[in-house]
Parts: C-alpha cells; sequence; structure tokens
C-alpha cells in the first residue's frame, strides 16, 4: 500500500526538462503538466523562465531553474549576476552547481563563497537554493564536506546530481546526505529516477524531492496501485534529462 495520497506524491516531484536542445515550446508544456498535476515545481533551462512564470502563476507550482549548469566551475560573481537575472524574470527555486573543482581542490573559501553569492542573490528575490554536488563524482568524504558547506552558506537543499554525470542519484547518496544535514535542509534526488519502487525508495531514504523528467509516468503508476516491486532500485542509466 502507498504511504500517502497521489496529491501527496505529486508534490516531491520537480517535474525537468534540462536537455540543451529542449524547446521553448517544450519548457511550456513541461509547466503545464506540472501545474496540472499539482506537482512541487517544473525545473526548465534559465532562457524560458519568465514564460515559465506565466503559465505557473497562481498554480502554487514553484518556477524552478538552474544556474552555473551543469559544470559549476563559473565564479561565484558569475552565478550570483545569473541568479539575479532569472530570479527577477520570476524564478523561485535555483538549483546551482558546486563548484565541484573548487571543492576537490581543498579551496574551501572558494567553495562556500560561490554558494553564498547565489543564497544572497536568490534570497533577495524570495528564492530557494538547491546545491547540486554531482556525487558521482565525489568521495564520501567530500559529500559530506559538501554538505556542511551548504548548511553553512544557508542553502534550502542539498541535491545529489544534474543528470548529466556517468551515474544519478543512488539510495546511499540520499541517506548520506539526510544524514549529515538532518532536518536543517531538505534533500533532492535527482538524475535516472524513472520506476515508482525506486521513487518510493528515495523518499523513504530521506528525499524530500525527486528531480526527474518521468513525473507524469510516476504519477500514474502511483495512482494505478501502487509500486511494482520488479521495478530495480539501482539507478538506471541517466540519459541528461533528469
Amino acid at each position: 500500500m502507498n504511504p500517502f495520497t497521489a496529491s501527496e506524491f505529486a508534490r516531491y516531484i520537480d517535474h525537468t526538462l534540462l536537455k540543451p536542445d529542449s524547446t521553448r515550446r517544450e519548457c511550456i508544456r513541461i509547466c503545464e503538466e506540472a501545474r496540472d498535476a499539482g506537482f512541487a515545481a517544473a525545473c526548465i533551462l534559465p532562457a524560458w523562465v519568465a514564460d515559465a512564470a506565466d503559465v505557473l502563476e497562481g498554480s502554487g507550482v514553484a518556477v524552478c531553474t538552474v544556474v552555473g549548469f551543469p559544470h559549476g566551475i563559473a565564479p561565484p560573481q558569475a552565478k550570483a549576476s545569473e541568479t539575479a537575472i532569472v530570479v527577477a524574470d520570476g524564478a523561485t527555486e535555483v538549483d546551482m552547481v558546486l563548484n565541484i573543482s573548487a571543492l576537490k581542490s581543498g579551496s574551501d573559501v572558494l567553495v562556500m563563497s560561490d554558494i553564498e553569492a547565489v543564497v544572497e542573490a536568490a534570497q533577495t528575490g524570495g528564492a530557494i537554493v538547491k546545491v547540486i554536488l554531482e556525487c558521482a563524482l565525489l568521495t564520501d568524504d567530500e559529500k559530506r564536506r559538501a554538505a556542511r558547506f551548504c548548511l553553512e552558506a544557508g542553502a534550502d537543499f542539498v541535491k545529489t546530481s544534474t543528470g548529466f554525470a556517468a551515474s544519478g542519484a543512488t539510495l546511499d547518496d540520499v541517506r548520506l546526505l539526510r544524514q549529515i544535514v538532518g532536518e536543517e535542509a531538505g534533500v533532492k534526488a535527482a538524475g535516472g529516477i524513472r520506476g515508482l519502487s525506486n521513487a518510493l525508495a528515495m523518499i523513504e531514504a530521506g528525499a524530500s524531492r525527486l528531480g526527474t523528467s518521468s513525473g507524469l509516468a510516476l504519477l500514474q503508476e502511483f495512482q494505478g496501485g501502487g509500486a511494482n516491486t520488479d521495478e530495480p532500485t539501482a539507478t538506471p542509466k541517466v540519459g541528461g534529462s533528469y
């Protein structure tokens, strides 16, 4: 038996389309689907944030976009400027990519200033920040350090993946991040979440959001009577669309 209602399950989902070749019309369609399904957010390319804000106005569905995506290597000032622009366009949630190179280099000051710059720019417009750690590229110690930096910098969520690395969300990573952040921040699992049993397992492991391009299929499966126990809980191959 499912642990919650379909509408409650829908509120876990960030309905996502971040393929670089996706069109304006496709991004608008994602927003319309998110609105009609009652998802938590529609996550779309920065170029179409203003259009998304028009579609989602008054719906209760957040306008989410990405900053420093997908590599996270831009300077803090660039990420802050990008954040200010998308928030002015109507974004209410910003998923930024951590400066992975700085983290691996031990440049903790740069990592912190990077997150703080985005948080400050987002908060000016009332938006929340999710920090993408790209766990597939990090050791467990680096994941712990990164999650602690996110808390110290005032981020609202830590997030597992961009969906563009070799692998996406894993149950172990979700459990680890939840252990580190406790109740101080949300945990967003993203990358390769396509089966209902996998999605429910991510929630049970501690995920408070699911970033996926398969939101409608997950909701339809949920409404169809419950998790498919034959669905693998290992993360499937990521195709660059969450």
